[in-house]
This record gives structure tokens, sequence and C-alpha cells, in this order.
């Protein structure tokens, strides 16, 4: 089945590519063209993600996003932001969004960037992964040992099964982004140093030589 993407844009020019490009991706697009429209649309009907700007008419972004939490709303939702500003991003991502992109935007990002939020907001994944004295709770996007949260940024949500470099980097980064294998391999060092007992012998998170890493609870 088709997901269902809302786009909550009042620029024409922008909203008709949007729709057009989400379109040629296999998505079902709705779009509305003001805050209480889009509003109305994302707490009335069933979407997989909302791509909502921050700047509408009648309602501004960050509201909707806070009111479509307020009602419980759980869709996704990714900011389209022309502010630069790190306290705004920062205050969207604390008003509920999944994510954020900053106008003028690549729509190859942009398409990535859905993908990765569709990945980890899927239903079947556990809200909370334990081992040892750390977890990882993806509903509160933190990471925590000993209770204490610790700094660090898709490999616990499939424990005992090998996966390649190539799809980590899929799913963290999606489809047609050029990074080098070895962004995987440095991310794996860093949270090793980060969670494992003793990182020089790692017990959770396993190489296979030549294959990729698996993740050990």
């Amino acid at each position: 089945m088709k997901s269902r993407i809302l786009v909550v844009e009042d620029e024409p020019t922008i909203a008709l590519m949007l729709q057009a490009d989400l379109d040629s991706e296999g998505y079902d697009v709705t779009v509305a063209a003001t805050g209480p429209q889009g509003l109305h649309l994302a707490t009335s009907q069933e979407f997989s993600l909302v791509l909502l700007d921050v700047m509408l008419p009648g309602k501004d972004g960050f509201e909707i996003c806070r009111e479509i939490r307020r009602a419980g709303g759980k869709t996704p939702v990714i900011l389209l932001t022309a502010r630069t500003h790190d306290a705004e991003k920062v205050m969207g991502l604390e008003l509920g969004a999944d994510d954020y992109i900053t106008k003028p935007f690549n729509p190859r990002e942009l398409r990535a960037r859905i993908k990765a939020v569709l990945r980890r907001t899927a239903g079947d994944a556990p809200d909370v992964v334990r081992f040892g004295p750390v977890e990882i709770d993806f509903t509160r996007g933190e990471v925590r040992r000993d209770g204490a949260p610790i700094d660090v940024t898709a490999l616990v949500r499939s424990p005992g099964r090998l996966l390649t470099r190539e799809h980590l980097l899929d799913t963290v980064w999606g489809r047609g982004i050029a990074i080098s294998d070895r962004v995987i391999d440095n991310h794996i060092v860093s949270v090793r140093r980060k969670l494992e007992p003793n990182p020089s012998e790692p017990r959770h998170f396993i190489n296979v030589r030549g294959m990729g890493y698996r993740f050990d609870a």
C-alpha cells in the first residue's frame, strides 16, 4: 500500500513541485495551502508523514506541529523552513517534529530524509532497546547508560541480524546519498567507546569481517 504524505505548503510553485516529485516516487500525496486546512487534514485523516512548511497563512507550522502532538497524533512531521537559526530548528524538534530541512532544498535530499523518517518511525520497531546498562529510547530519541543520558546518534533495531554497511548507510542517510563506508566504521567506533564495557573487545556491536555489523543484546 502506498504511503500517504500530506504536504502543507502555501507557495503554489513549491507545492506543485513537491507533489509531482513525490508522486513520481510512488507516494499518495495530498496538498494543503493554509495552516488551518493542513491542521484539519492532519488530525482528521491518516497519513504516513506530514511535510510541513513553517511560514503559512492562518497558522504557522510550529503551531500546527504542537497541536498535532497535543491531540495525540504520532504521524511523523518534517518541517520545511527558510529560517536558519539553530534555536528555531531546535524549537521545531522540541514541539514534536521528527526532522527539518532548510529552504532552498535539494529534492534528492528531501526524498532521502522522507525515506529515513518513514523507516525510523515504522511501527514494527520497539520503543526501547536495552542491553547491559544501556537503553536506547527511540520515542525520546535518547540513549542512556546507567540511567544517565549520553550523547550518541539502526543497528539495535535488528538484534542478531547481519546488516551490511550499505544497508546501514541507506537506513540512516537514505538511498543515493554519496557517503563513504568509512563513515559507518567511524560511527561504530564512537558508539563502542560510549556503550561497550570494553570497546577493544566489543560484545554488542560486532564486526562481521568483509560483510558488515551485527548487534547482539
